[in-house]
């Protein structure tokens, strides 16, 4: 009998030979007939293959993340027969599961391409296939096998791929009349592929080397229900109406200019003054918690980056240097705040009395990021990031640590930011050469981050490789309003900076000793974290954020006077807005004020003005009534109190 230990510490014994299908019929029925993969001690695996003795075990299904990857995974193979079938001898590369579906990068030959006119006949091809419920089956076979057989069926890119796998090590699948190279695993059948909808097509190279072959990937996706992929497609609609491009250009916050340069957003005063608020917002959280605010310089000296290790990393990321008339001398544009950071620690002695000091940048940064790769805010080649870097006595690593998690969710809920997870990013442990600092540091590094997050109470994940190359971090991962995940603020532990600068601290033994190095970042950066908010919100910004929070609208030009009148006792009370002064009807002008997404339109005429009062509007709501200037601005300032 084998014996298998569930989730929930429970445990089940079942007989030789048992798989996952076995297990989740153990539990329900319900569960076997919904369950699309199962992880064993950890891996995700086929359902049906045979459990080993003394395995904890668990059922994925739709609602589990490594269940729709397997879901999306099968998928990009059975869109892979489906070209097979309709373009007979293409080329097939990789096809992977990605967050949202799945891609195929294949080679279509001499003359033919795909466009999204023939997605229709493919869609129709692949459910036709999943009809047929065809079992996904694992096979193990030899390297030379292996190549026998993507040598008779003329697939290169499988051949080059077989090259750096190891012979015991190779598995195919098979569904219907497709095998594919494939360490799996995959969903039992084609059958639970119920809808499916291309959604993409694009050129890319072969291993992302522009002098291979140019392929053709073909992004999808499917649901095991109809009803769930007209649901998705909604969410799309939805988000290309909350695309912060579009809003950020209706609601005048920010432009781009190729006089300007690529990737180099110009903030426009309404887009200034939300910028500004939230700095504000931050700064004032960080003076009550102790950060020292700091300026440091848009360029350094070559040899600062040469030091951090940032020249070696992120060189070929940089822009190039900048050369002076002095001969071997070399600028670079700031491409990280922390080494600056290092150097203004280093300018007095440090006693372990003075730990731990924290010092706190809106400081702008540089990165060439390809032209292809930029996209609006969310990804510029300047922008400011919030920066801190905090340095402690190591004692004092896991209390600050868990004390910039109070800012960061202080952040995450002053903006409603509430569905979130804390992913802990560690080292590679396969792949050490792509960081720097000793095992031991690494080792305490890692340990705070996982003991702070834990004495919190986050609900966390955990990465392999996804650490920085000095340090590991926690990242904060952002489920926007319509359901998509965006990385959001990081904090960081870092052994390494303080030895590569040499910084130290006095000891009580009068001992020199190194602080260690906490960076953290709650918005990440000003223009994704406001490119984030955007489409979170749909650009209806919290009323103590947005740049106008009241418009006032005379019916007509004789009331323009007491509109202003209007204003000015608004502003006497530090609320922010302006006056539609414009020769139009009050239809167009409430229109136009709805489109701006002003939280609140102030009607004004003859009643109001022998009255003094104002004909309140709400965005999105309509018609408050009438009411005097006092009872508005108490309502509004209650509101941004308990949002706050």
């Amino acid at each position: 009998m084998l014996n298998i230990t569930l989730p929930d510490g429970s445990q089940r014994q079942l007989p030789d030979g048992a798989t996952g299908y076995d297990v989740a019929a153990s539990i329900s029925e319900g569960l076997a007939r919904n369950a699309l993969a199962v992880t064993v001690n950890g891996d995700v695996r086929d359902l049906h293959r045979a459990l080993p003795d003394n395995a904890t075990v668990s059922i994925l299904t739709w609602n589990d993340t490594a269940g729709k990857s397997t879901y999306w995974h099968s998928s990009a193979h059975l869109m892979a027969e489906a070209l097979e079938a309709l373009y007979p001898g293409v080329k097939l590369a990789i096809g992977p599961a990605i967050e949202n579906g799945f891609y195929y990068d294949v080679d279509l030959g001499e003359g033919r391409s795909i466009s999204s006119e023939d997605f229709p006949e493919i869609e129709k091809k692949m459910l036709e296939l999943a009809k047929n419920k065809s079992r996904y089956e694992r096979k193990e076979v030899s390297k030379a096998d292996a190549i026998a057989y993507f040598t008779e069926k003329q697939d290169p890119y499988k051949l080059e791929l077989l090259e750096n796998l190891e012979d015991g090590n190779i598995t195919f699948y098979t569904q219907g009349n497709f095998t594919d190279l494939c360490r799996g695993p995959h969903i039992p059948d084609t059958g639970n592929i119920k809808a499916a909808k291309l959604m993409n097509v694009g050129g890319v190279f072969w291993r992302g080397d522009a002098n291979r072959q140019q392929l053709t990937r073909v992004y999808g996706i499917t649901f095991p229900k109809a009803k769930d992929l007209a649901e998705y497609l909604e969410r799309l609609e939805e988000a290309k109406r909350r695309d912060h491009r579009k809003l950020g250009k209706e609601l005048k916050l920010f432009a781009f200019s190729e006089k300007v340069g690529a990737g180099l957003p110009l903030w426009l005063p309404k887009g200034t003054a939300l910028r500004e608020r939230l700095e504000q917002f931050l700064r004032k959280a960080q003076v009550k918690a102790g950060y020292l605010p700091v300026v440091t310089p848009h360029i350094g000296a070559k040899e600062l980056y040469v030091t951090s290790g940032h020249y070696e990393k992120y060189g070929a990321d940089s822009f190039q240097p900048i050369k002076t008339p002095n001969p071997g001398e070399e600028f670079f544009l700031k491409p990280m705040n922390c080494p600056h950071h290092c150097e203004i620690y280093k300018t007095e002695p440090r006693s372990y009395r003075d730990l731990p000091v924290r010092f706190a940048e809106f400081g702008t940064v540089y990165r060439y990021e390809q032209s292809g790769e930029l996209h609006g805010l969310t990804r510029v080649r300047g922008f400011t990031q919030d920066d801190a870097h905090l340095f402690c006595r190591p004692d004092q690593v896991k209390d600050e640590f868990m004390k910039v998690i109070d800012i960061v969710l202080y952040v995450l809920k002053a903006l409603d930011f509430n569905d979130f997870t804390a992913q802990i990013s560690l080292r590679d442990p396969e792949n050490k050469a792509k960081y720097i600092g000793t095992d031991e540091n690494w080792a305490l590094a890692e340990s705070a981050i996982i003991e702070a997050a834990a004495e919190k109470g986050l609900t966390t994940t955990t990465e392999l490789g996804e650490a920085a190359f000095y340090g590991p971090k926690l990242d904060f991962m952002v489920r926007d309003a319509i359901g998509r995940r965006w990385q959001l603020g990081t904090i960081q532990v870092d052994y390494n900076l303080p030895e590569r600068f040499d910084l130290e601290y006095t000891a009580a033994d009068n001992s020199k000793q190194r602080p260690v190095m906490i960076h953290r970042a709650p918005f990440g950066s000003l223009e994704r974290f406001v490119a984030v908010l955007i489409e979170h919100c749909g650009g209806n910004f919290p009323l103590w954020l947005t740049p106008e929070q009241f418009i006032v609208l005379p019916i007509s030009d004789k009331y323009s006077d007491y509109a202003y009148q209007v204003k000015a006792q608004l502003e006497q009370h530090d609320l922010r807005g302006t006056v539609d002064g414009r020769d139009e009807r009050i239809g167009r002008k409430i229109r136009d004020a709805e489109m701006g997404k002003i939280p609140y339109l102030l009607v004004v005429g003859e009643k109001e003005a022998q009255d003094n009062i104002i004909s309140v509007r709400k965005h999105g709501e309509g018609d408050l009534g009438s009411m005097p200037l006092e009872a508005f601005v108490k309502s509004v300032q209650s509101q941004m109190v308990e949002a706050m």
